[in-house]
């Protein structure tokens, strides 16, 4: 069942909390298995956080991710990164009758968080992965790292809460309950975080008005994309991007990796899912388009692994066979759908 109303929410039924407990709770977590996009064969393990995210979000509600990934066709070589994929808000609103405001925490992130759960709304907020206990094999307990996460369910008595985060749905307790509301905390700190709250304020389309929607949404997408092959201005700026690898260490590198490489291989690896969804939805989407989408998300990882290598022995690698395929990959997908949906 859905954790978004239909309608509206009376004065009682706001006031009334949820009957939680425990074994609820886990059953609910044992319930959610992950969308097919974070299951099986992958070329990068994880997309995009904030995209991840979204996509458990809308699936542990019933609907369905792939429609919302339209956005992916315009992403931007920014100089120095690749612009981070993020669902756009009207399209989540046009899509699946979801709104999102922002949450105004003037007392308690605690006592603001349960006001809009007990509503069943999703509430997002960025947190310190520190206390995710989902983040185990990185963060948990070793190290802060800022993060955001969506909270369907709050049990203050118990301290106990269900979040979304990443690629699924997770619990947490104790001080990690304390940690991430700031519960139990004296005073309560003079800067919140950012929060804001997913509500329902319309029925969601499904079926061919869903999939409608969705290339009205790329259309708008593809109308916005860059001017011009954004992986030609990466491969001119590259060179100097890696004599500053060479000079700034492994470290640096792998932060360059995670946010060029990274960025254009997974939304390029969410486009493919994207072409591959509107074509079984009866468009006719040319497969090239998802074959060159897919090269580009394998290319970028081959990419990544080759400089690696070559920066470990402090050798300057300028990737060119990798280049030519990406670049002309880009050529193969992004103008030929233009010139199709548009």
């Amino acid at each position: 069942m859905s954790a978004f109303h239909t309608s509206g929410v009376t004065d009682s039924g706001a006031s009334r909390s949820r009957v939680v407990s425990l074994d609820p709770l886990r059953m609910r977590a044992r319930r959610h298995h992950a969308h097919a996009l974070h299951r099986g064969e992958r070329i990068w393990r994880e997309a995009v956080a904030p995209v991840d995210l979204w996509i458990e979000i809308l699936h542990g509600n019933g609907l369905e991710p792939r429609a919302a990934l339209a956005f992916t066709v315009a992403q931007d070589f920014e100089a120095d990164q690749f612009t981070l994929g993020k669902l756009p808000l009207d399209d989540i609103e046009k899509l699946y009758g979801l709104q999102v405001q922002e949450l105004s925490v003037f007392d308690s992130l605690e006592e603001r968080a349960l006001v809009q759960t007990r509503r069943a709304n999703i509430v997002l907020v960025e947190v310190d992965a520190f206390f995710l206990p989902d983040m185990r094999s990185v963060s948990y307990h070793r190290e802060h790292a800022k993060t955001t996460i969506g909270i369907d369910v709050i049990d203050p008595d118990a301290r106990r809460l269900g979040y979304f985060h990443h690629t699924g749905y997770h619990l947490l307790d104790g001080d990690d309950y304390d940690g991430v509301l700031c519960a139990h905390v004296t005073p309560q700190p003079a800067l919140f975080p950012h929060v804001e709250f997913v509500k329902r304020v319309r029925d969601a389309v499904s079926g061919t008005p869903l999939a409608e929607v969705s290339a009205d949404a790329l259309c708008a997408h593809l109308l916005r994309r860059p001017m011009h092959n954004p992986i030609t201005r990466w491969r001119a700026a590259f060179p100097e991007h890696v004599d500053t690898m060479i000079a700034r260490g492994e470290s640096y590198a792998r932060l360059y990796a995670f946010n060029v490489m990274r960025q254009l291989g997974a939304n390029f690896e969410l486009l493919a899912h994207y072409l591959q969804w509107m074509r079984e939805q009866g468009f006719d989407i040319p497969v090239q388009t998802h074959a060159g989408a897919r090269k580009i998300a394998s290319e970028t990882m081959v990419m990544q692994c080759r400089l690696a290598r070559a920066l470990s022995r402090g050798r300057h690698d300028s990737c060119d066979a990798s280049f030519d395929a990406i670049e002309d990959a880009y050529e193969r997908v992004i103008p030929p759908l233009a010139n199709i949906v548009c």
